[in-house]
């Protein structure tokens, strides 16, 4: 973000939250500031949280080699010739983790070179920023280069929020999103509801930032934050680094949050003058008190925020999360105790450290502390220890300082600057398919599948000073802070609680290493895509709605329990087909627990009974019958991963409605743009009714209107029939979308 930039938002935001005041006639929170001073059309703008929609200027837009597929590939739809807003492109996902980052990244090239060529191609003709393979992941990239206080961004990724550590409102969307603030259109969401977390005391000891998100998932759960901001606050908020800030805002797309976010402060400014943004530093130091809540809200908490958490950092201990939820915690000296009750593998099989969560310098150095602490002891690791810098500068700079040396004594591979193993793109060949085992790891998510595709293996969250130390011992029955293992001699040996510099003595090493800008004019370049190309496929737009109400339609699948975008999408080997959205549609609900059957990714057609088989199947033949479907869902239906192509892939195989207990915000949102009808029972008891040979109608769709309940008819096999009422969230703008087949088919409309 360029300083110019900076000093328009900054200059323009005393006259907008003056009025913003005496219109709310109250003082104004962090996030209120943030989403005023970017508001599109005050004047014609409602704000209620939890009801009104907010249509918001951004200031920038984030994507990835993955999501980034699908949203380039809509956004030139749009006819536009450079997009309108700030943009960058990160290659960060498909770089699968085997053996080390040097062979990794020559993989990756060698085997995504077709998509880059696409990526790139299409990055410099549009206006697009592009990091290429190796040049870090993207919201650590983004912290160090285009983050900063009081801004606005989204990303199509869920972690986008890691730009919250300086200040930035900054928020996972689909690529849908994406590419509509890439053309020029403002961006809608769902006005939040704000959670504030008072913070007070200091960490210290073993407690690092991550123990106050893991805390947080644990006391929230994953659907605790569901279209909610976290805004944190309080003396304890100007204790934590920047970094550390990050990792905090990053992690709490773990409880469904739209984004957190934390008030500028000073350590704030350093890190924006250690990243050479000093004219940022000095520019957000002027306009502190708009960056920060009004002192009356400091004050009394209790009055401007829909719910209030506090912690004490003097009283909070580390923290250990899983398996299969970032939500089930508990403090690391309980760990032990459960493993036993539970059954789980207490052996650890990998220890990994880094990740968008956790890399940045202050996490390695504190990690790096608790290594040379093993080394002096004669002690080596007794798992696979693995090592992901979040971006090149960092990877320079703890190379420099003699870290990545000090990991490399104890045993650790250090991987490539990429997503890797936090986002299933890992390569094991230690246990065996289908094998339990544990891992740890300072990643951000670990549901079943997550890291290795395996739901068999057993992922437990934490920091990665303490990942560094479980992976000395290779046991969750030890516990670092209050335990002792053998040293080379035997002997008892204790470790010392972490030390580190948030940021180094020297300054960073390297920086904008894998940068690219794009073309001056863009006229002349193609972008490329083979016509027979396996991994990418230029889009036909979705066909309008027809006017009629949906009649007698099958149930593709009943899902049952937690269904993630993982589930639905999953991820992994199907990464490679991300811009294919034919291929990629063979994954759909592969990972999904049908209520009919107990069994995952399989079902029985509806039309012709049998055998079960895999949803995509059928989908095809009941698609290529003419014939459209429903998805019955549980609750928080979608939660996770941003990725649209959950909600690409079913209303390409057919899908017209998604009806369940409750939606996670953004999969809720995809749904709506691609045209998909998303419902929710007004009774969730409701879920229950549904069986596998009904057949559903939803009656009076042409007087959909926002705000009135939807009719749900479900046909019995012997003719009996049961009304129920279900509801939505659509708005006027959505119902058009709806009407026309899609977001982007309702934008190109209004083009013409």
């Amino acid at each position: 973000m360029s300083a110019e930039q900076a000093r328009s938002l900054y200059t323009s935001m005393p006259e907008r939250l003056a009025r913003a005041r005496t219109a709310f006639r109250r003082p104004l929170t962090l996030t209120e500031k943030v989403l005023v001073a970017h508001c599109w059309d005050f004047e014609s703008q409602k704000w209620e949280r939890g009801r009104a929609i907010l249509r918001l200027r951004v200031d920038r837009v984030g994507l990835q080699d993955v999501t980034g597929q699908m949203a380039l590939l809509q956004f030139m739809h749009s006819g536009r010739k450079r997009v309108a807003v700030p943009s960058t492109l990160h290659c960060d996902h498909l770089i699968r983790a085997e053996s080390g980052s040097a062979d990794d990244l020559a993989r990756a090239i060698r085997e995504n070179q077709e998509v880059y060529d696409f990526l790139h191609s299409a990055s410099r003709k549009y206006g697009i920023g592009f990091w290429k393979p190796g040049a870090g992941i993207i919201h650590q990239v983004v912290l160090e280069n285009y983050a900063f206080p009081g801004g606005l961004m989204i990303g199509a990724d869920s972690h986008t929020p890691n730009g919250g550590g300086l200040g930035m409102l900054a928020i996972g969307v689909g690529g849908a999103d994406c590419g509509e603030v890439m053309a020029g259109l403002p961006w809608e969401v769902l006005h939040p509801k704000l959670i504030g977390v008072l913070l007070t005391g200091k960490l210290s000891g073993w407690t690092g930032a991550k123990d106050i998100i893991t805390y947080l998932c644990t006391l929230l759960t994953v659907k605790g934050g569901t279209n909610k901001i976290i805004e944190y606050f309080g003396p304890g908020a100007e204790s934590i680094s920047a970094t550390g800030k990050g990792t905090i805002c990053n992690m709490g797309a773990e409880v469904g949050a739209t984004t957190s976010v934390f008030p500028f402060d000073s350590r704030m400014a350093t890190y924006l003058r250690a990243t050479d943004r000093a004219d940022l530093a000095t520019l957000a130091e002027e306009s502190r008190e708009h960056l920060q809540p009004d002192p009356e809200v400091v004050a009394e908490p209790k009055r401007f925020y829909d719910e209030l958490v506090e912690i004490n950092l003097d009283e909070l201990e580390p923290h250990v999360v899983g398996p299969h939820s970032p939500d089930r915690g508990r403090p690391v000296g309980k760990l032990a105790a459960e493993v036993k009750a539970n059954g789980w593998p207490a052996k650890i099989t990998n220890a990994l450290i880094g990740s968008c969560t956790n890399s940045s310098y202050e996490d390695m150095r504190r990690a790096a502390h608790v290594a040379m602490q093993g080394i002096k002891a004669g002690l080596r690791t007794k798992v696979p220890f693995w090592i992901t810098p979040g971006s090149e500068r960092i990877y320079q700079t703890i190379k420099r300082d003699g870290i990545i040396e000090t990991f490399e004594k104890i045993g650790g591979t250090v991987l490539a600057n990429a997503c890797g193993p936090c986002i299933g793109q890992w390569k094991r060949s230690d246990v065996k398919a289908g094998e339990p085992n544990t891992i740890v790891s300072s990643f951000n998510r670990n549901f079943p599948g997550r890291n290795d595709g395996s739901a068999a293996t057993l992922s437990f969250l934490t920091s990665p000073e303490l990942v560094t130390a479980l992976a000395f011992a290779g046991t969750l029955e030890y516990d670092p802070v209050h335990g002792t293992i053998p040293d080379a001699q035997g002997k008892a040996f204790r470790f010392t609680p972490p030390e580190a510099e948030e940021l180094p003595r020297d300054g960073f090493a390297g920086g904008a290493a894998g940068y690219e800008e794009p073309a001056a004019d863009g006229e002349s370049i193609q972008v490329i895509v083979r016509p027979d190309s396996e991994r990418l496929q230029i889009l036909e737009p979705f066909k309008p709605w027809d006017g009629r109400d949906f009649i007698d339609l099958p149930i593709l699948v009943k899902a049952k329990g937690k269904t993630t975008t993982d589930h639905i999408s999953p991820a992994g080997a199907w990464l490679r087909f991300r811009g294919h959205l034919d291929k990629i549609s063979d994954n759909m609900f592969l990972g999904v627990v049908n209520a009919f059957t107990g069994e995952a990714g399989k079902g029985v057609n509806p039309l012709t009974g049998g055998a079960p088989q895999p949803f995509t199947k059928i989908a095809r033949e009941l698609k290529a019958r003419g014939v459209r479907w429903v998805v019955i869902g549980d609750e928080n239906y979608g939660e996770g991963s941003s990725r649209e192509h959950a909600a690409m892939s079913p209303r390409y195989l057919g899908c017209a409605a998604v009806l369940v207990k409750s939606f996670a915000r953004i999969h809720e949102t995809n749904l709506k743009k691609q045209g998909v009808l998303p419902l929710t029972f007004k009774d969730p008891r409701d879920y229950d009714r549904f069986e596998a040979p009904d057949r559903v109608s939803i009656i009076g769709l042409a007087a959909l209107q926002p705000g009135k309940p939807v009719t749900v008819t479900i046909r019995k096999p012997d003719g009996r029939t049961e009304t129920i009422e279900a509801l939505h969230s659509l708005t006027e703008e959505h119902i058009t979308w709806f009407k026309a087949g899609s977001a982007l088919n309702a934008a190109q409309g209004d083009r013409k």
